[in-house]
């Protein structure tokens, strides 16, 4: 995931609520932006992230692993 410190700060700030991935799979995610927040940066986002969800597709978990 990379973004910038502008788009971060919108995550951050709350103005933007849900954050919309790719997976290296090609498969579409979207998640709260509040599972972010722990991980913004003054560059803004930058990593590579293993997210969890659980049998009723709820996120229960995001790593960055790289």
């Amino acid at each position: 995931m990379q973004l910038s410190r502008d788009e971060a700060m919108r995550y951050y700030q709350g103005t933007a609520t849900s954050v919309v991935v790719r997976a290296e799979n090609g498969q579409r995610l979207q998640f709260p932006a509040e599972h972010i927040r722990p991980f913004i940066d003054q560059h803004g986002v930058n990593g590579v992230f293993k997210i969890s969800f659980d049998n009723d597709n709820k996120l229960i978990g995001l790593k960055r692993i790289g």
